[in-house]
């Protein structure tokens, strides 16, 4: 795709990783000239995020506040968002629309798309509560289902997500893992103190970090949680044994990466894990759940625990904190092998991916148009 005024329409929430995941992107598409204009949807943006979205060049943002597929009753939502996208893109005219969420890829776009599959309910459910989903979500998976169809091509940032794509909605066999990335220049190891760190929202039971709760007693060391105590319900998980830093900036929160020995993760269900990439980035030692998504990615770089294993957890935390060589060896292979998921290799592998998309869509064409035999 040469020319002068390359442009794509990208999707993304502003309530969870996929935000981080667009501006990175965003960032390393605009080094290469090309205009994106972000459709933003979940919330309106924070301060932070608006001044973070600033500084990306050849950035245009286009807000909303339209409901997300998985959030209660979105469907008036979702139709708003569908006439709305459609229009800026009539407006736009992009070469390329990037989807980040699953049930606009039903809709007649103009240009070809690729529809990321970050995560689902489905396999949320599946992992987490180990039972398929109910039939309240029945109109979700069928949307999610037409979404993945009508995509020109399918990607997720692992093979284990695309996998799960294709086994809860049977589609998504044939598409692209494109990995995510992070700048290495925002997180540096500092000197190393004697505490573990975990963040993530400390009520989401797919993180798992009420067994760091659990298992802190037993530690010789401290362990810090930085993430949100209180869920979208209004409950509040309020910690006794770990140390709830709360939100923090990310500036702030990369400085306690910089400075803890462990990085610890226990999941239950995580496709990619961002903030496992910055904490190896900023040279901590890892403890992840024992995920195929984790393994994946992470390799012999981390230690893994089965997600309701309490007793190995505790375990593997204090034979970290006792070893010092094991701790250094873990926290450098870590750190190398996240030097495998950096953001000029995700940019390019998706320029690949648009590359892609035009004789795709006119392969999908074509074959609509041919008569049943």
């Amino acid at each position: 795709m040469a020319g002068e005024r390359l442009s794509v329409l990208m999707t993304a929430d502003t309530v969870g990783g996929v935000w981080t995941y667009a501006l990175e992107l965003a960032q390393g598409l605009g080094r290469r000239g090309w205009r994106v204009h972000l459709a933003t949807m979940g919330a309106p943006l924070s301060p932070h995020q608006r001044a973070q979205a600033a500084r990306v060049p050849r950035l245009k943002l286009h807000e909303s506040s339209h409901k997300l597929e998985w959030m209660p009753d979105p469907w008036d939502d979702l139709e708003r968002a569908a006439r709305w996208l459609l229009a800026l893109e009539a407006e736009i005219q992009p070469q390329v629309v990037h989807l980040n969420q699953y049930v606009f890829g039903a809709l007649p776009f103009h240009a070809p798309t690729l529809l990321v599959a970050h995560s689902c309910v489905s396999s949320w459910w599946r992992a987490v509560r180990r039972e398929d989903a109910p039939p309240a979500w029945d109109r979700y998976r069928d949307c999610v289902s037409r979404g993945l169809a009508g995509a020109t091509l399918v990607a997720a940032p692992t093979r284990a997500m695309l996998n799960a794509v294709q086994r809860h909605y049977g589609t998504g066999a044939d598409g692209l893992v494109l990995p995510n990335g992070r700048d290495p220049a925002l997180f540096q190891p500092a000197t190393k103190q004697g505490f573990v760190l975990a963040a993530g929202r400390l009520w989401d039971p797919a993180k798992n970090l009420a067994a760091l709760e659990a298992v802190a007693p037993g530690l010789p060391w401290p362990v810090r949680v930085a993430g949100a105590c209180t869920g979208p319900d209004g409950t509040v998980q309020a910690p006794t044994w770990v140390q709830a830093l709360g939100q923090l900036p990310p500036f702030e929160l990369a400085r306690q990466m910089g400075r803890a020995s462990i990085y610890a993760f226990p999941a239950r269900y995580e496709p990619f894990g961002l903030s496992i990439l910055e904490a190896a980035l900023s040279g901590c030692a890892l403890v992840l759940g024992d995920l195929d998504s984790l393994r994946e990615i992470w390799g012999d770089a981390a230690l893994y625990v089965p997600p309701d294993d309490h007793l190995a957890l505790r375990d593997t935390l204090v034979r970290l904190i006792v070893d010092a060589d094991l701790r250094a060896a873990l926290a450098q292979a870590a750190y190398e092998r996240a030097q495998h998921f950096d953001p000029e290799r995700m940019t390019q592998a998706t320029l690949s991916a648009y590359g892609r998309l035009p004789a795709l869509k006119a392969k999908a064409r074509r074959k609509e148009e041919t008569p049943c035999a």
